[in-house]
């Protein structure tokens, strides 16, 4: 059987929330880009009181990359890892997936965040699988519309069991591990034998494991 351990990204193994981190990235190559700074804030506002849920506060958060084609778009994220993201992982987050895949675990990266970047953790090499929420490309350019749905809690563990499925992958959930630094992943925490919560500020049941 398959030992997995898996990890969530955004305040895991990175110290930043990803999706602002790109927004800012993209701002500091063209300036210009700044203009989408009210819409950032008021879409982050209505999801805060509950008129936007996360579909539609990403969805309109994302303007700022709407209808760029596909290859510029690769290039981007290309350049946004090696400048910006991989500066933001956490050593110990490292450490971990290398004792980890020492000891013969499966490494999958399960996020909310947009998967058309996430790929780029593909850089580290203990990475088997990195599972984030889709987005659609029409005619060759991105259309800032989710493919299917956030990637968040019970949806995290529904897209697992897809791949489990179509990989007919057997997994010893007892003997796995999962990383979050939210309760809203208690559904992958709650699947696994070994779940931790990171950098957590409150007690809890879960063992809390501090990362730097």
């Amino acid at each position: 059987m398959d030992k997995l351990a898996i990890f969530d990204v955004d305040y895991t193994i990175t110290r930043k929330e990803t999706l602002m981190e790109l927004f800012k990235y993209v701002i500091s190559k063209d300036k210009k880009m700044i203009k989408f700074l009210p819409r950032a804030i008021f879409s982050g506002t209505m999801y805060g009181v509950g008129i936007y849920d996360e579909r539609k506060v990403k969805e309109k958060f994302l303007k700022f990359i709407d209808k760029i084609e596909e290859k510029h778009l690769v290039d981007l994220v290309k350049s946004f890892y090696e400048d910006r993201l991989s500066k933001l992982l956490y050593k110990d987050a490292l450490d971990m997936m290398k004792k980890l895949k020492h000891e013969g675990y499966k490494i999958f990266l399960i996020s909310a965040s947009p998967e058309f970047y996430l790929t780029e953790l593909y850089a580290i090499k203990e990475v088997d699988l990195i599972i984030g929420t889709k987005f659609l490309f029409e005619e060759g350019k991105f259309a800032r519309k989710m493919d299917g749905f956030n990637c968040k809690g019970e949806e995290k563990v529904k897209r697992l069991m897809e791949v489990i499925k179509t990989e007919n992958i057997d997994v010893d959930f007892e003997n796995s591990y999962m990383f979050s630094d939210s309760l809203s992943d208690k559904p992958l925490l709650d699947l696994v034998g070994k779940p931790y919560l990171i950098n957590y500020k409150k007690k809890h049941e879960f063992e809390i494991l501090k990362w730097n």
